[in-house]
Parts: C-alpha cells; structure tokens; sequence
C-alpha cells in the first residue's frame, strides 16, 4: 500500500507536510510526490526506487509555497496528479488498489476520454481516480461516483482553494486518521507520523466517510458508515509499530500474535527465540514473553539504505534487498536451537534464502520458524501487494499436493484438517527447516482484538464484503 499525509495550516505547511510524508516512507519504493497551493499549485514527484524520500525532496520543499498541501509515498504510480476540470483545478494522492482498472479505463477510452500519464500497465491509478472524479457534479458527488465505480480501494486526498478534501475508502480497508494541533490539521494514513510534529489524533475518518479542512475548520461532507473491513495485515506487517488504527496498537497486536504462537509449542526445546528484523521482531517479543524463553539478535538489519524487501515490485530487487539487509552473527548462532517469528510467509522465497540459510550457514542446531498469520491463499485485490496466486508458497504447495491447480481449496484453511497438515509439511519441507507452524487466523483476530467482521481477511479465506 501507498501512504498520504496532507496539511492545512495557518502558516506555511511545507516542512510539516515533508516531514509528515516522510514517515511514511515504509510504505512505498517507487515514487514520492508533494503538491502546496499557495498563490498557485507547486508540484514535485520523483523517483525514491533507488534513494530515501528525504534525500530527493529535501532541496525541493522550503521552495515550495503555501498553507495547505497533500503528499504521498506511492507503491506503483506517479503522484500527486494535477487536473484542471469544471468545478476548478485540483491535485490528488492517493492509497489502494483499482482492481478492475483495466476495464475502466476501456469503458472510458469509448466515451472519448483519455490519459496523460503511462505506467507499465498503461494506466495510472491516481489519475483514473481524479478524472472519475471529475465527472461528478462537484467534488463530494464526483467522490461518490467515483466510489461506485472502482472495484478494490482507494482512500484519497485531494488539494483544492477550498482546502484539502478527505475520503476514506468506502469499506475501510486502509486507515486515514484527522490529527489537529493549534493551529493546523493534519490528514494521514499513519497515525505514528502525527507526535513529533506536534498533533495529536482527533478521529478516525470512518469507511465512505468525507471530510473537508479550510477555512471554516473541519466540515463533515460526508459521514460514511459503520460497516467496516479494515485490512488485519496492517497489524501483522504492513502498519508502523507505533500507529493505532482503530484504536488498536499494531506493536501490541504483534506482541499478543507471538504470545498466542508461544502458547502453541510445547513439543519443542528451543535455546531463545528471535524476530526476522524488522516486521518480525515485535511478533517474537510477544513469544519471549510468554514462553519464558530469551531473545537474542542473531540476524541484524543493516539500517542505512534498507528498507523492506516486500514492497518493491521486482524480484530480484525484493532479494537483493532480502540478502544485503541482514548479517548473521555466527557466535550467537553456532549450535542452538532457534524459534524464528516472522510476520508471514508469502513467496517464501526471502526467509528460506535469505534468513533460514544464513542461520544454518552459522551453524544452527535448530530452526524452528513461526509466521504470525495463517497460510497466505488469496493475492490482495485491495492494496499493491501480490498479484498472482502462482506467487503464493501455499497455493504452490497445494498444486503439488493435487497434481493441479484446483479452485476449491477450502479444505486447506481448516488447520486441523490432513489437508492443511500435508500444505503446512510440504512448505516446511521446501522452507528447509526444522519445524513449521503457523498461527491459526482464530488466534490472529483475537490478537488484534477487532471483531472479526470488522476485518479484511480475504488473503486467507478469499470472503468479500457483500
């Protein structure tokens, strides 16, 4: 997923909207952007695939002008878009993932529409939003109808003389929080980008709901609803350890995950417990904790220039990343027994070749890895993440299993079934260790503490909202 941060100040937003996109930065490698209205629109996008956002934007900001402006870290597309339409010229970010992008853009293309921008895809998301957008009678319709139109999700802010326009996705699946300090507000996907620039959270926008800042504070154009499907990735991987979405901390949700793992293990006789850095750390906390069993580092991240090896979008970027980031410490290594947390396992591609080899390169007795989610089944079709079910170790091992690919696989999501025993064996067997066990998705929801419906769980059990 991508993540946007927006500012309307009484004076002049640029360093607060610089440093509050900035901590975003762990949601995205392709692209930064920023747009400041002013006397007129100022707009900087550039590619961080390569460099951190700071380094890129850090001579561009103090030139840009104004008291409102909208930001984004994007996993895919080139952002902010600007458009200049019949109810006045705008700019917008936005986060998610337009699911049926391709078909609209055709249906569009007959009505004799056309687009600027070009991806690899041969659309850009955002722009497909801004010009649906542009279709309605003013902004708040051209919202709803753009709402009505998508399949996937999209959470949006928009930069207009008026202020800048808020838009939660319509069922919640990602977060946007409203943070106010005195003299400011602040719109933002990550509610950890909020403390040290001086605000303090106010509300979680609510699914559909839309908001506009300006002049007039705060009015409530929309109030959206209750109904809610918020992504529970967030909670085991996607969402900073410091931001609470829904009121609910996502480094203590990964504490009670490593908790509920350690809970399970009475069968093994590990030396200590360890977190792949960083996404499974707070997951093997949780572990220790429990289980009474130390934890100790023997993978450290390498910080300076690192970041996820999820999130880029090319292979062979994601491993490079994968096998620079860690070092093993051969004296902490050579002859344990190892319990490894880690938040998931998607391609398994990263763990086994990156994490698990290196462990059995120092010299591990044991490695005993527990992911902190259910077996991954389904490619999101909400966020930029997986794309294919060829991508998935499960889906792999069940083809193995069957002898092909089949589209009934429910059997496989029960984790007391001989089927899901077979998945969980031959991944163990691929993943070259020593034991496999997963946490049941009972155990995750309760670990995140929302009520299930509340919860976006389709990675797993492939269940839309109605």
């Amino acid at each position: 997923m991508s993540g946007i941060f927006g500012v309307v100040s009484k004076e002049s937003c640029a360093a607060t909207l610089f440093y509050g996109v900035d901590y975003h930065s762990h949601l995205g490698t392709e692209y930064g952007g920023m747009a400041v209205l002013g006397d007129k629109f100022s707009r900087q996008i550039h590619s961080i695939a390569q460099s951190q956002f700071k380094s890129k934007f850090f001579d561009d900001y103090p030139r840009m002008k104004g008291n409102k402006g909208i930001g984004v870290i994007s996993d895919c597309d080139e952002q902010p878009i600007y458009l200049n339409c019949k109810f006045g010229a705008f700019c917008l970010v936005m986060t998610g993932f337009i699911d049926n992008k391709k078909a609209l853009r055709e249906k569009m293309f007959k009505q004799g529409e056309s687009f600027a921008e070009f991806r690899k895809d041969g659309i850009n998301q955002a722009e497909l939003v801004a010009k649906l957008i542009s279709r309605g009678k003013d902004i708040v319709d051209g919202i709803r109808l753009m709402f009505s139109e998508i399949q996937g999700s999209c959470s949006l802010l928009l930069l207009t003389e008026e202020g800048v326009y808020a838009a939660r996705d319509r069922w919640g699946y990602t977060p946007l929080v409203l943070g106010r300090k005195k003299d400011a507000y602040a719109f933002a996907t990550e509610s950890s980008s909020l403390p040290n620039l001086g605000f303090v959270v106010e509300k979680d926008l609510r699914p559909g709901e839309i908001v506009l800042v300006g002049e007039k504070g705060v009015v409530v154009k929309d109030p959206g609803k209750d109904q809610m499907q918020i992504c529970a990735f967030l909670w085991i991987y996607t969402g900073f350890p410091t931001s609470d979405y829904e009121g609910v901390n996502a480094e203590m949700a990964r504490e009670r995950c490593g908790g509920a793992l350690a809970r399970q293990d009475k069968d093994i006789k590990p030396d200590y417990v360890t977190g792949v850095p960083d996404s499974g750390t707070a997951h093997a906390v949780g572990y220790s904790m429990e289980s009474g069993l130390p934890y100790r580092r023997p993978l450290i991240k390498y910080t300076p220039g690192y970041g996820r090896s999820y999130t880029p979008p090319d292979q062979a970027q994601r491993d490079l990343i994968a096998n620079m980031k860690l070092v093993p410490n051969k004296d902490i290594v050579e002859g344990q027994s190892i319990v490894v947390c880690d938040d998931s396992i998607v391609r398994g591609t990263q763990l086994k070749n990156f994490a698990v080899k290196k462990l059995w390169d120092a010299g591990a007795k044991e490695v005993h890895v527990r992911p902190a989610c259910p077996p991954l089944m389904f490619p999101c079709r909400f966020c930029f993440s997986t794309r294919t079910t060829g991508e998935l170790i499960a889906r792999r091992a069940i083809r193995e299993i069957e002898g092909k690919d089949v589209e009934d696989i429910s059997a496989y999501f029960d984790h007391t079934s001989p089927k899901y025993k077979k998945m969980v064996e031959w991944i163990r067997k691929d993943m070259e260790v020593t034991t496999l066990r997963y946490q049941t998705i009972e155990d995750m929801v309760a670990a995140i503490g929302l009520p299930r419906e509340k919860l976006c769980l389709y990675c797993w059990n492939g269940k839309q909202p109605a």
